[in-house]
């Protein structure tokens, strides 16, 4: 069933090839960020639990004989199905029973509800992680450079943004969520993130699996981890930061960081840690993210003019909205990121890893007067891992297939020495 002004989105193809490869599909992924949009854009035929006029009905067919739901045009989406698990077995069951048919079922969710199974699905029901949108989805990126062709040897000697700055900035506080693009006033757009967060403490973090959470310390928790965005903030800063103004002992605390993990809302990247350094050397701590800027912004409570004079905590929520982005353009190759720091202070804010082996190392920079010592400190692990390779007793490390240094400014070139400098708004899959 075709979506009336539907935005296409890089999950599309995604979809597509999970239905081509397995009898069912799971989409999973935070609150708002599409799921049900892009499943029903495939759908033959859907099934709504959260329909009222038939929810009672559907409902009482699932708990009795949950096949009978199955009759329909396929793809046939059950959205929000983990209200009626057993469809979970009757699809699974189906499946093998139709052994040479795939693209049979899709499922869509709530990540606030954690429904125990008692089959997994393996090889019959795939899942498939959808993110919110990136620039190029929302239309602000122009997609002159694909991160693919880059990686496959296509060059390019020079790129302009047509996204402003104060545009940028814009972007970062409203976040890829699709209804924001729909609503025509810039406080409007901005209110979808901030529910996002309101419902995320207030209702999801107890309603993913039954137990009664306290919102207000949910808040404070995902208030700390914007502090603390993009940054090798420890556990027990962020634990000590809550503490400070809450009595919450420590598992309770990791408990709620579980919950909001669950829910698709805190994603931290880890650390790469390749042998160019002694293990002591590199930081291998969890760098501290969530899943859209605005979700830290929101949490922060303020709007984009506050950042006309707090460029340093722009800067890391910048990165965010980079790795966000990143995620997105390389996940037809399972793109997965990471990021290198070690005590010496040499560093790459962002590893992107492909499914084949290759990688980019890369830096974020709002500005242009850090594109210098990016750039250097990309090439100086470059050489290291050269280093690494001349000794004959160790392992031989792949070099990285780039090196780029992803801006928020107007132009984009390759270096003479090498180094990419794309802006973000320039960037697709």
């Amino acid at each position: 069933m075709k979506i009336k002004d539907y935005k296409k989105r890089i999950a599309d193809d995604l979809l597509q090839f999970k239905l081509d490869a397995f009898g069912a599909t799971l989409i999973v992924g935070p609150k708002g960020c599409g799921k049900t949009t892009t499943a029903k854009e495939k759908a033959g035929s859907v099934i709504e639990f959260q329909d009222e006029d038939l929810r009672d009905g559907y409902l009482a067919t699932a708990n009795i004989m949950p096949s009978k739901l199955l009759i329909g045009d396929n793809p046939r989406l059950f959205d929000e199905w983990q209200d009626a698990p057993k469809i979970w077995g009757a699809i699974r069951k189906s499946v093998d029973d139709r052994n040479d048919e795939n693209g049979l079922y899709i499922l869509t969710g709530s990540s606030s509800n954690d429904v125990e199974t008692p089959h997994t699905g393996t090889a019959r029901i795939s899942t498939l992680k959808m993110y919110p949108m990136s620039l190029y989805e929302s239309g602000e990126s122009t997609g002159d450079i694909s991160l693919m062709d880059l990686f496959d040897g296509k060059d390019f000697e020079f790129v302009e943004s047509k996204l402003s700055f104060d545009d940028l900035v814009f972007a970062i506080c409203r976040g890829g969520w699709p209804r924001s693009l729909k609503n025509k006033t810039k406080k409007a757009k901005l209110a979808i993130a901030e529910d996002i967060f309101y419902q995320t403490c207030h209702r999801d973090i107890s309603r993913i699996d039954g137990t009664s959470r306290n919102p207000l310390w949910a808040e404070k928790i995902l208030r700390s981890y914007a502090r603390n965005i993009c940054t090798m903030a420890e556990t027990k800063t962020i634990y000590g930061d809550v503490i400070s103004t809450t009595a919450m002992s420590k598992p309770t605390f990791l408990d709620y960081v579980q919950a909001l993990e669950k829910l698709y809302i805190v994603e931290d990247v880890p650390a790469w840690c390749p042998a160019i350094r002694s293990r002591e050397a590199i930081r291998a701590s969890n760098k501290r993210n969530l899943v859209d800027p605005s979700i830290a912004v929101a949490a922060l409570g303020v709007n984009p003019s506050f950042f006309n004079t707090d460029f340093k905590t722009l800067g890391f929520l910048f990165e965010s909205l980079c790795i966000r982005d990143l995620k997105i353009y390389s996940s037809k190759m399972n793109g997965s990121m990471s990021y290198y720091h070690d005590r010496y202070g040499l560093e790459a804010d962002g590893v992107l890893h492909l499914k084949d082996g290759r990688f980019a190392l890369l830096e974020f920079k709002l500005g242009n007067n850090e594109v210098d010592d990016a750039a250097a400190h990309l090439l100086e692990i470059e050489r290291l891992i050269k280093e690494h390779n001349k000794n004959e007793e160790q392992t031989p490390l792949r070099l990285p297939d780039l090196k780029i240094v992803i801006t928020g400014t107007k132009y984009g070139m390759k270096r003479e020495d090498g180094v990419y400098v794309i802006p973000i708004a320039c960037l697709m899959d």
